[in-house]
């Protein structure tokens, strides 16, 4: 039976959005799956639009939408009519979009908060019994919306490979149970239907973070 996955984009970049590398990596395996794949995005501005070859704001505004309709190749739908009942799993792939727009974690820090459409399917996709799959630093999402859950962000000491390892030592602070993984690798929390991995989390190769994500695709798609 084909599967049905909704993939959740926050933009298009990685310092403002979606981070690209991980979205197409997330699509490729989905589609050498066999999967059938629906994207959609929040019909919002960026907190912030970024200048990726310096790094630095700018003044100027984007809709998370349409940006993230350069990486869906203008086949992107309203968040808002994402429907539970159509899917089998839901994936969030990472970038610096999912902490400043589908939630204000590069703002607030463990203060933060969810976006209410990004939190109430997480929630509706928990109820139903149906997975979920998070790569980078999408795992703060399901750790403030699903309590106690098992995550991995790659490892928890910061080094030069992992460099924001210190978020493994919040992840914990909020309940979560991490694991530790290496960027190869996948954790999956079968209580919660929960399948997470590090990606661009950990300075690696192209390739690695490829392959890490593609465990974490087989993973999911094995649950629903």
């Amino acid at each position: 039976m084909v599967k049905r996955v909704a993939v959740i984009l926050s933009g298009c970049g990685v310092y403002d959005g979606t981070e690209v590398h991980e979205a197409s990596a997330v699509l490729v395996h989905l589609s050498r799956a066999g999967a059938k794949v629906k994207m959609f995005a929040p019909n919002a501005d960026q907190m912030h639009v970024v200048n990726h070859c310096e790094g630095k704001p700018t003044e100027e505004k984007r809709n998370i939408l349409q940006e993230s309709a350069r990486i869906a190749r203008g086949e992107v739908s309203d968040l808002a009519k994402l429907d539970i009942a159509e899917f089998d799993a839901m994936i969030i792939p990472g970038g610096f979009g999912v902490a400043k727009n589908l939630c204000d974690w590069a703002v607030k820090g463990k203060e933060y908060t969810i976006q209410p459409q990004v939190e109430k399917l997480i929630k509706a996709f928990r109820q139903a019994g149906k997975p979920l799959g998070l790569c980078c630093i999408s795992p703060v999402l399901a750790a403030k919306v699903l309590p106690g859950c098992e995550i991995t962000m790659g490892q928890d000491k910061e080094c030069e490979k992992w460099p924001y390892a210190q978020t493994a030592g919040v992840m914990k602070e909020l309940g979560c149970e991490y694991v530790n993984k290496n960027v190869s690798e996948a954790h999956v929390d079968f209580k919660n239907k929960l399948v997470t991995t590090s990606a661009f989390m950990c300075n690696a190769a192209f390739h690695e973070v490829f392959d890490g994500i593609g465990v974490m695709v087989v993973a999911l798609l094995k649950l629903a």
